[in-house]
């Protein structure tokens, strides 16, 4: 592929993390994922999604429908977050409590070896290693991922207690490119093993399989996006 960046500007390979359990979830992160593109983010891969239980400062609310994406952007730090605030509000987001109930967040967890905490943001996303609903489908889309200080995710997977529920919940986001799929579940990978196919949009079965299979498994957001 050829560098879509213009002269003096770099072109990063990205990290998102999306999230929604407000309505129809799988619709709210698929809008997301198809709107991406026209914010000047090009999409590459989508995960699984994940059902997984409340975390954070709100724990009575309804379980989340989780995935990751991964993207190609020329944006910088803090143009990608304004992006992503505007594709959040324009996709139905409006302001409520830290931590509460929300139609659709859309997270910066990674972008290209670039480390930043200026008070707007922090990146690496300050949560990333500690949230096994970011961790299980950043490794589904690729299982070396590392922080720029070499922070292997898998490791920070391996290292968290599986009390916190993630669920396998549906096939792969489609990225909306002519010819272009998001991955399946890698054989014998992330959250694959045992786990029966869901039908229908990919609305949690919550079944045991499917929670033994996401806690054995190689788990933020934006500091101003309230996420958990």
């Amino acid at each position: 592929m050829s560098d879509p960046a213009p002269p003096g500007r770099v072109a990063r390979t990205g990290l998102l993390g999306l999230g929604s359990n407000v309505g129809e979830r799988r619709e709210h992160l698929q809008g997301a994922v198809l709107a991406l593109p026209g914010a000047g983010v090009e999409v590459l891969g989508c995960s699984s999604v994940y059902d997984t239980d409340p975390v954070g400062e709100v724990l009575d609310q309804p379980s989340f429908l989780n995935a990751c994406v991964l993207v190609r952007t020329d944006l910088g730090a803090l143009e990608l977050l304004a992006a992503v605030k505007a594709l959040e509000r324009e996709l139905g987001r409006s302001p409520g409590r830290r931590h509460g109930p929300r139609t659709i967040d859309i997270d910066i967890l990674l972008l290209g070896e670039l480390e930043l905490d200026d008070g707007l943001m922090t990146l690496p996303h300050e949560q990333l290693l500690r949230r096994r609903f970011v961790l299980i489908p950043a490794l589904e889309l690729d299982i070396g991922l590392s922080t720029p200080a070499g922070e292997r995710l898998a490791d920070a997977l391996a290292a968290l207690d599986v009390s916190e529920g993630v669920r396998w919940a549906g096939p792969p986001l489609a990225p909306g490119l002519p010819g272009r799929a998001g991955p399946p579940p890698p054989p014998g990978g992330p959250a694959a093993q045992d786990t029966p196919a869901v039908p229908g949009d990919g609305v949690a079965a919550g079944d045991t399989a499917a929670s033994q299979s996401a806690g054995s498994a190689p788990g933020g957001t934006s500091p101003t996006s309230g996420g958990r």
